[in-house]
């Protein structure tokens, strides 16, 4: 199905996991996103990032907006997944099937790659994980930092994470092709909730849609203009469409 024209895959969680365990079965590069309100909302302005998104192997649900949408347009989504808890599952399938993992971190971040890979390793010992923290706003940097990565995986089978937020974790992946990785998804604040720098909303909150009430709770200046076009400026378009 197709929200604002962007492409959103309707499967259950099940068949998610089942696409995800067939994409690290062969040598060739995947691509997910999970896709949010805000996600929608920037790809309307940004043809590149809307294209990359339109493309991507598997476009998960996330965020209780889309549920609405699909109503809204007389469907029902089977599963809302959020990428923290998607990034999770993929661990345990790469751990189980002795993957490699890369992890892209946003520098000055909350979260480096180095304490994201040690609060792993807690779960999964034998993992191997490497990483880079990276400025992506800046162009030269990214390009220096897309060698080194391609360079590090060359010789074996990868998973690779970005927290760059959207559309900046996108973009970089949609950069990274390469048949050594076999999935790429940009995870946006799962480094800090893996850490445990940011508490995730309690279970009841998730399950009932508030987890954007929680997030801005604890992060009110960053979260306000995010959350405001989740709640009031996406619903309205979705109104509004045709």
């Amino acid at each position: 199905m197709h929200i604002l024209n962007i492409k959103i895959d309707n499967f259950s969680k099940k068949e998610i996991l089942e696409k995800v365990r067939s994409f690290l079965a062969g040598p060739k590069f995947h691509q997910i996103a999970t896709i949010n309100p805000e996600i929608i909302l920037e790809a309307q302005k940004n043809q590149e990032f809307k294209n990359i998104l339109n493309n991507c192997d598997l476009n998960v649900a996330d965020g209780f907006g889309i549920r609405l949408a699909f109503w809204r347009f007389g469907k029902n989504l089977k599963c809302r997944f959020a990428g923290a808890d998607l990034m999770l599952e993929i661990l345990k399938i790469a751990n189980e099937q002795k993957l490699s993992v890369f992890l892209a971190a946003k520098k000055d971040g909350l979260s480096n790659w180095e304490e994201t890979r040690d609060a792993i390793l807690k779960n999964y010992p034998d993992l191997e994980i490497n990483g880079e923290n990276l400025n992506f706003n800046c162009h030269a940097e990214l390009v220096s930092a897309s060698h080194k990565i391609l360079n590090q995986v060359q010789d074996d089978k990868w998973v690779l994470f970005c927290n760059f937020g959207a559309p900046f974790q996108e973009l970089f992946i949609n950069s990274q092709k390469n048949d050594t990785i076999r999935l790429a998804i940009g995870v946006g604040g799962s480094f800090d909730f893996i850490t445990k720098k940011i508490r995730r909303a309690p279970k009841f909150m998730r399950l009932i849609g508030l987890e954007w009430l929680w997030r801005l709770i604890l992060e009110p200046r960053y979260r306000f203009k995010r959350i405001f076009n989740a709640i009031i400026i996406f619903p309205i378009k979705i109104i509004i469409n045709k």
